[in-house]
Formats: structure tokens, sequence, C-alpha cells
């Protein structure tokens, strides 16, 4: 790449749904722009971004892809991203590295329901968007239509920067808006699309604003100068045309992507020093160095491939770098400019470069660079789960390897070990994540495994208060076993004030606590005159957390509780460590039942998008499920976009139930929202399916 002046740089995500045209559109522009050559193609299988063997099977991208081309002086990074919903959390990595959206639109198609949810999330990201219509080659396109749904989506800003001459078959070429020769063929009002545009662009600049109502136009020039600032004023979003198989719109598009979207320096981003204070970065080379981790993948060549992204200082080869959360500095070996499925080793990297580093293995998604904190990448809660095992049983501790490389690369998946069933279970955002998980344990490493029915992560609670005690006493010739322990169990409700929870009135004698907000678990010691000594207390605390971990009604872990323990007695030869771990963990779960238990269930927002005509299908089909709907708005061409909610445990397999009901048009995406009370009758079926021993081996 060599060393290119900041404001020469561009970070563009492409995103949006399924089959808008993403992968062969950075296809053909690396093609245009001479940064590849021959024949590529997602069809037969030859794309440059889509290389892995999956995406290949597919034909769509599965995880995030890098690649590059220039386009004058200008140094441009694209972001390929998938575009099933199923696989959000590469597009929200692609997002956090990049400076500006390019939102990709089926013009046939339109707005389709992963084009919302990508929207929602550069948005969420702090990024400007911009539209590139897709495929205006095909067929049955209405631009008037198409437009005006994209304005009810995006708001008036939404502007054609350039207008097809010609659509569908007989699309040929686009004309820009405000400059060069305008062309008879142009299936809009041009002079109308010009008036837009302007009044869109100077809207941002005060100045430019003035001359306007005075009658003095902005000249082309100075309405490329603007737009980057009327973009992040919100004030436009670009809209470009393109068709490209065809190649048609795309030199246009390579030069916009220059004008119209921000450098990196011309982006505001934030970072934490070491005092925690939030400070802007200064994007510059000069700069302390700030880096962060936004994408690993598994190389069967160089191993473990991290992505980063330079916001601040520079990297070298062999220069050691403070990582956060790492004791010690790292040594990075070697930096990687990254070309789809090619890596090329450069000597150094400066602000504003995404590159690559290979064989650190401290480094995660996430993992920051230097000694400033980045804020947190967020990522949706994974809720679809499935037991694994290899078909083999030699093969167990491949599995176990496997999946936790694949954990590295995706922040949507989950691996852990089942505390009753010690089955391994993998957690996914759906049915077609982890069949993919699948697949890529077949083709990257060989194994063969097995799946049981998802597993739905049901959580345990309390809904009253309740207080008893466990003697745990053995003896069996020599050392005996004794430990006794008295505790409380109480409701601690998600957004229960901590401070305010701990009053003196609650507890009077309290001595120490401490809060766990993951499992929203308050632990609490009150225990006067030493009827426990202080050396066992850890002991059953670890017997509780053991026990919330196991589930007491059904074998799902246990949330939203505080745990007192206020008296016990002990023996000063009998007592042990052990003893008391038993005694808490028993004390723990005789009480618990007596708490009036229950079982708490995720619920998921869902975005239903279906024809007009089976709206009202959809809306009795989610009643059946337990669902509600909160309301339903236009999608466009036909269709509309319903928000519901439902529970998790009927929405698992609702893919295949929207496909029967639409025949195959309808669509959705689900994001975990909450937890909420399982109606009884359901509790009932888990709580029957349950095998829960207590600490001593007996059935519970």
């Amino acid at each position: 790449m060599g060393k290119v002046q900041i404001g020469n740089l561009r970070n563009i995500a492409f995103c949006g749904h399924s089959y808008s045209g993403k992968t062969t559109l950075l296809d053909h522009l690396l093609l245009v722009s001479g940064a590849a050559t021959g024949h590529h193609s997602v069809d037969d299988g030859t794309s440059i971004c889509d290389f892995d063997a999956e995406e290949k099977l597919h034909h769509h991208t599965i995880e995030t892809k890098v690649v590059h081309c220039k386009f004058g002086e200008t140094q441009l990074t694209l972001l390929d991203t998938p575009g099933y919903p199923d696989f959000v959390g590469h597009t929200i990595e692609a997002l956090a590295a990049a400076d500006c959206a390019a939102i990709c639109v089926n013009a046939h198609s339109g707005i389709e329901v992963n084009t919302r949810r990508v929207v929602r999330e550069a948005q969420e990201a702090g990024l400007a968007c911009m539209i590139v219509l897709t495929r205006l080659d095909g067929d049955n396109i209405d631009m008037e239509k198409l437009m005006e749904s994209l304005r009810e989506m995006f708001g008036p800003g939404c502007a054609l920067i350039n207008v097809p001459r010609g659509l569908g078959p007989d699309i040929h070429g686009v004309d820009c808006v405000f400059e060069g020769e305008a062309h008879g063929d142009v299936v809009m009002d041009r002079s109308q699309l010009y008036q837009e545009i302007v009044e869109r662009i100077v809207e941002a600049d005060e100045a430019m604003m003035n001359r306007f109502f005075e009658g003095n136009y902005p000249t082309p020039e100075e309405m490329k100068a603007l737009v980057p600032k009327a973009m992040a004023a919100g004030t436009l979003v670009p809209v470009f045309c393109t068709a490209a198989k065809n190649d048609i719109g795309l030199p246009e598009l390579l030069e916009g992507l220059v004008w119209a979207t921000p450098s990196p320096d011309h982006v505001r981003r934030v970072a934490t020093d070491e005092n925690g204070e939030e400070v802007d970065i200064i994007q510059s080379a000069e700069g302390p160095l700030i880096a962060r981790v936004f994408k690993n993948r598994i190389d069967p060549f160089v191993q473990k491939l991290s992505f980063i992204r330079i916001y601040s200082g520079y990297l070298e080869k062999d220069m050691m770098v403070h990582i956060q959360g790492v004791k010690k500095d790292l040594k990075i070996p070697q930096i990687l400019e990254v070309q789809a499925g090619q890596t090329h080793p450069i000597e150094r990297a400066e602000a504003g470069q995404i590159v690559a580093v290979a064989k650190v293995e401290d480094l995660h998604i996430g993992t920051t660079l230097g000694r400033f904190s980045l804020p947190k990448i967020k990522f949706p809660t994974p809720m679809v789960g499935q037991a694994v095992a290899p078909k083999g049983h030699s093969d167990e501790n491949k599995l176990f390897t496997a999946l936790h490389k694949l954990v590295e690369e995706d922040p949507t998946l989950k691996i852990e070990r089942d505390a009753q069933t010690s089955q391994l279970v993998m957690t996914g955002m759906s049915e077609m994540h982890l069949t993919f998980i699948r697949e890529r344990l077949q083709h990257r490493d060989r194994l063969e495994i097995e799946t049981s029915d998802p597993k739905i992560p049901l959580r345990e609670t309390i809904l009253q208060t309740a207080e008893g005690s466990y003697r745990h006493k053995k003896q069996s010739g020599g050392r005996g076993q004794f430990g006794e322990v008295h505790m409380r169990l109480y409701p601690l409700p998600k957004g229960t004030d901590i401070q305010a929870f701990l009053s003196k009135e609650r507890f009077p004698h309290l001595k120490n606590h401490h809060y766990d907000p993951d499992t929203n678990f308050l632990w609490v010691d009150t225990v006067v005159g030493g009827t426990i000594p202080g050396n066992f207390m850890p002991a059953v605390e670890k017997g509780v957390r053991e026990r919330m971990v196991k589930g007491v009604i059904a074998g799902y872990p246990v949330n939203d509780i505080c745990v007192e323990v206020h008296f016990g007695k002990h023996h000063p030869v009998d007592s042990s460590e052990a003893a008391f771990k038993t005694a808490g963990a028993m004390a723990f779960r005789n009480i618990f039942r007596e708490a009036h238990p229950t079982l708490l269930e995720p619920i998921v927002k869902m975005v239903v998008t279906v024809p007009e005509s089976n709206v009202g299908d959809i809306y009795s089909d989610l009643s059946t499920r337990g669902g509600r709907v909160h309301g339903s708005d236009s999608a466009g061409g036909g269709f509309f976009s319903i928000q519901c909610e439902a529970p998790l445990r009927a929405a698992l397999h609702y893919g295949r139930v929207l496909s029967n009901i639409t025949g195959g048009q309808g669509s959705f995406s689900m994001d975990f929202d909450r937890y909420e009370i399982m109606p009884a009758n359901a509790q009932q079926e888990f709580k029957s399916k349950a095998d829960l021993k207590d600490e001593e081996g007996a059935l519970v």
C-alpha cells in the first residue's frame, strides 16, 4: 500500500439485505479500478470476496471481507458484510472499523428486513450513510416508488447523485444530476433532481445557503466538497445508481466514494485515557497508539489473523505494544495488508488504515492496542443453542479446540458445557447460523458432529423471600465433616438499585457484600460473632454459586437473586471448606424451593416482513405462539413489516413456518430483548425433563 496521507484514505462498509448485490458490486469495483483482473462471479464460485468453502457452497457472504483499491490518489478500503441477519455480528464488527456505511438496496426488491437492521446498526455506530441502488438491470423497477420508500425510511434527505439512462435490460449508463452532459433518455426529471440535491446540500452550510437564497447556486465542485458535511449533518443521504454485472455506474461510484465519503480524520472518535477521562482522538500518525481488533479469522496458512483499525499513531513490524487486559507488552511480529483471502507483508501502518497481524493469541475481537480504551463493540445476544458431540469419541478434544477457534472468529457464538448433562452446547443467532458452524467444522477441521434439539437458555429465579438452614454432618471414622449455614434468599428484580437495597433497615449487621451484574446476583455476609469463621465464607459462597449454575428446579442457571448468610455453626476439628461448601449449596437448594421458584424465558423482538395478503395470517399465527404485535408499516412493493415479540421457544423454527405461510416470500429478524416469567403449563414441561443431583449424588 505504501504511505498514504490520512486525507486520502476511505474506509467504507457495504451493508444490506441478502442478495442485494454487495459482493458482486465489490468484485466489479476491484476489476474496474484495476485492483483485480480476470472473471469473478458469486454465481460460479469465483468471487474475490466470497472465497470460503461455505460461501462458495451457498453463494452468499458469511463473514466480513476486507479488500482495497485506488482511485487517483485515494486508497479505498472496502468491507463486504453478510446480508443475512443470522450473521449480523460480522456486519457490526465491520461498522466498528468503517468511517461510512454504504447501504446496498436491490432496486427490484426495495427495502427489506435486513436493510432496516443494518441502517439501525450503522446509526448506532455513529456513521453517516449513503445508498447504492443495485441491479438496476433487473425487471419491474419503478424509480419513483423506490425513491419514495427510501425517503420513508431515511427521511427527506435522500437524493439521487446520478440517474439511470434506461432501466432493466435497456439501462446503458448513468447521468450525474449536477454536472456533465444531460441526455434525453434519463428515467427521471434531471432538473427536479438537481433542485432537490442542491437544497439538501446547502442546508448543511449557512454561508452557502445564504448564497442560494440570493440566487447563486453552488458549482459542481463546491457541491462535492459539501457532500460529506451534509451527510454528517444528516441533511443528505446520497443515492448512487449501479448495475454491477454490466459495470454501469461503477466508475461514477468509485469517484463518488472519494468525494462523498469522509476521510478518517473527519469522523469524530472518542477514547478513555488512563485517568478515566473521555478525550477526542486526534487521528494522526503522530498521536499515541490507539487501535482496536474488530475481526479475527483462523487462516489455514497464517493461523490466527487479527484485523486492526488504527485510529491514532502507528504500528511497525516487531514493535512492542501495550494490549488492554494483558500485563506485559506484546511484540507485533508481522503486519499484513489484506486483499480478501490474500495477505501481503508491510513494514508500517498508520492512523486511518486497516491491516492485520498474525499469530498473536492475546488479540480478541474488541481488544484495544495502546494505553487508551475505546467504547465496547456491542453485539447481540445469541439465543439458539444445540448440544454438540463428535461422531467419533476420540475427536472430543479436537472438537473442543475447533469450536473455540470459531468463537475467536464469531462474536455471536458461545460455547459452554452444560452443568447437568456435561454436554457441550453451542449457542448462536439462529438455526442457519448453527448450520454454518457445523459446515465449517466439517470443511475446515474435518470433523463430523452430531447435534440434538436446540437448547433454550431459560433461567431460574424466586418470587418471594424465604429463609432456612442446612447442617452438613458426617462421621465415618477418623475426622468427620461438619458445617451449618443459615441463609435468607430475596428476589432481586432487574433494575434494582443495589445501594438502596443494601439498606441499614434490611441488613443491620452488614459485614461484607459484592454484586455480579452478569447474573444480577448479590452476595451479603451479615454473620456476627464468628459463628462461621471468615476463612470458610468463600467456601459457602462457592457452594451457592455452583448450585446457581446447576439450577434447582429444572437445571437452568439462577439469576436475579440476593443471598444473605447471617448465622451458622462450626466444629473446631470437623469443619472444613468442603463441609461448608456442601452446607452452603444444600441450604441454598432447600430455601430456593420454598421461595416460590419460577422459570424465566427469553423474549425476542421480531420484525416480520411479508406480502400484504399474508399480514392477517401472521397475526393469527403469532397469537397462537404467545406473541404480541406492536404495530406494522408499509415496507414498499406490496410488503408490510410487522413489529412484534414472542417467546424464543415459539420462534426457534419460525423460518420454516414463515416460508410455509408466505410461499417463501417472507423474511424476519429477531433479537433478544428480556426475560419474562414462563407460563405455568410450559414450566411444567421443562421441569419434568430435569434430572438434578445434589452435592452428595442423590436425585433431588
